[in-house]
């Protein structure tokens, strides 16, 4: 799957930030976008983690970028919550992946294409910012 449900969850919410100009909490944010808030309170600590936002405790506190919108790339935010870029096949990255054993001596047809799309999909999610998601 190429997107999980928290780096999902992760582009909703720091698009949401960006585009109200300044920290927004967990519980407003959970609100409008229709999330779990316990799920996205999660994700967004580990967004301040990888320091892709800054976090303020307290009761004006939440969450905001910690790098203007055009300094944070799609990838990155991926990254942080998978721990890898989202693939599109299992095999995507590897053909010691393949889930059909083309790692045990078989010839996968297909891994030559799924490679090429999963490393053409790396460079838009790398080439793509916060900015580009708001202005589209």
């Amino acid at each position: 799957m190429l997107f999980t449900k928290a780096s999902e969850y992760a582009l909703m919410a720091v698009v949401a930030i960006a585009k109200s100009g300044g920290p927004r909490d967990v519980l407003s944010l959970s609100t409008d976008l229709g999330l779990s808030r316990s799920f996205l309170a999660k994700v967004l600590q580990s967004l301040a983690k990888a320091e892709l936002l800054v976090s303020f405790k307290g009761a004006g506190g939440g969450f905001d970028l910690a790098k203007e919108p055009e300094e944070i790339a799609v990838l990155s935010l991926v990254r942080a919550i998978d721990g890898s870029s989202g693939t599109v096949l299992e095999c995507a990255s590897a053909v010691c992946d393949c889930p059909s054993g083309a790692d045990k001596g078989s010839v996968c047809s297909i891994w030559p294409f799924i490679n090429r799309l999963q490393g053409r999909i790396d460079n838009l999610l790398s080439e793509t910012t916060i900015a580009d998601l708001i202005s589209d």
